[in-house]
């Protein structure tokens, strides 16, 4: 085990984004002059665009 790895908290995927906390989202059919479409990119609102949520333990800890 890592000496380090204790320290570190517990966290799993989050649930709502499947650990795809960012995304592009096209906002028009209309291509641009050089090809591409345009787009607006989005982060997950349960995980704040980070993929991962803390376990019921280590956000229990945080808490105190």
């Amino acid at each position: 085990m890592h000496p380090n790895s204790l320290a570190m908290p517990a966290q799993r995927q989050c649930p709502a984004c499947d650990g795809f906390p960012i995304v592009a989202v096209t906002t028009s059919t209309r291509r641009r002059p050089d090809g591409t479409l345009p787009t607006l990119h989005t982060a997950c609102p349960d995980c704040h665009g980070t993929g991962t949520h803390a376990t019921a333990s280590t956000r229990a800890l945080a808490s105190r």
